[in-house]
């Protein structure tokens, strides 16, 4: 990744506040600011313990929203997510009692330790903003984010995310071990107390749906847009690409690179936010050849390759 430089001074203050819990993750924090202003959501995979939960806890602690957390098992049902109607005998009606899913940040722990079912009660409220119980559709609050967790699907009672859910993700992340020093850093912090506790708010919630409404304004040059859609393409006739990236990663690829360019102080995109962006948003909408995946190529690989061989186009009046 990129060394980060941000100039944006709210964010600058969310960055500290998560550098005081989380160590050497800086690059991780941005791209999951990335995606929470961008009215996105964020996937973040890897093996237990690497600190996925413990980053989510901290970017919300550092919001001033209400933060929502569903702990993913088999027998999870989808009403324990949306929410259910129970009937109240004194008032002789149904009263709705809002599942965890009516928060502003939302963490899902361990997304594929669940049932298909549970996991696409999701699908309604991180495309539309909005969840249907009983027949009745209501509006989720503003704003609204899921940071979604997940063990690699190589583990033991897991279940993969299919290819639908896995679209409504605008960026996916893999954690990595710490350095040796990071560890050792990171043990000296939590021998006493840990840091999580003592962190506090930096940004209110109507100062973050502000911030959100100004990364909508931020400037996309038509060269840009040409570009993202000529990496986009470039999945669709890919020789190790079954699947290549909808529309839809279109449109993810221009909104992560709108708030990318936000949180580097500018209110313009430049194609090094797009390049920069490519993989993390659409490695995880492609479906890789099956002959390539013998030969060792990961999706990242392959989102690589295209964005490498892809040529940037320039303003005519430069070119």
């Amino acid at each position: 990744m990129q060394d980060a430089m941000i100039y944006n001074e709210k964010v600058d203050k969310v960055i500290k506040n998560i550098n005081k819990v989380m160590i050497g993750k800086e690059d991780i924090a941005i791209l999951s600011l990335t995606a929470l202003l961008a009215e996105g959501h964020v996937l973040l995979e890897d093996v237990p313990g690497v600190g996925k939960t413990m980053l989510v806890r901290t970017l919300a602690k550092s919001l001033d929203c209400d933060f929502k957390r569903i702990q993913f098992t088999p027998d999870l049902l989808p009403s324990d997510v949306t929410g259910i109607s129970i009937y109240n005998p004194k008032e002789m009606e149904f009263e709705f009692r809002g599942g965890p899913l009516l928060g502003n940040i939302v963490l899902a722990d361990e997304i594929n330790r669940t049932s298909p079912k549970t996991q696409s009660s999701l699908l309604e409220g991180m495309e539309e903003r909005s969840i249907t119980v009983d027949g009745n559709t209501m509006q989720l609050n503003k704003p609204f984010f899921v940071m979604a967790t997940q063990n690699p699907i190589e583990y033991e009672g897991t279940y993969p995310l299919p290819e639908a859910q896995l679209d409504r993700f605008l960026l996916k992340m893999n954690m990595g071990y710490p350095t040796m020093t990071e560890e050792l850093e990171m043990l000296e912090r939590t021998s006493r107390e840990h840091p999580i506790h003592t962190i506090e708010a930096v940004i209110t919630k109507e100062e973050l749906v502000a911030m959100q409404e100004e990364v909508q304004r931020v400037y996309v040059e038509q060269n840009v847009q040409q570009y993202i859609v000529q990496l986009v393409r470039g999945t669709r006739s890919h020789e190790s690409i079954f699947l290549g990236v909808s529309p839809r990663g279109s449109i993810a690829l221009m909104k992560a690179a709108k708030a990318y360019a936000y949180i580097n102080g500018r209110d313009f995109v430049i194609p090094d936010d797009v390049k920069y962006l490519a993989p993390f948003v659409l490695s995880h909408r492609i479906i890789v050849q099956s002959d390539a995946r013998y030969e060792g190529k990961t999706n990242e690989d392959v989102i690589q390759s295209i964005v490498k061989n892809t040529y940037i186009p320039v303003r005519k009046e430069f070119s």
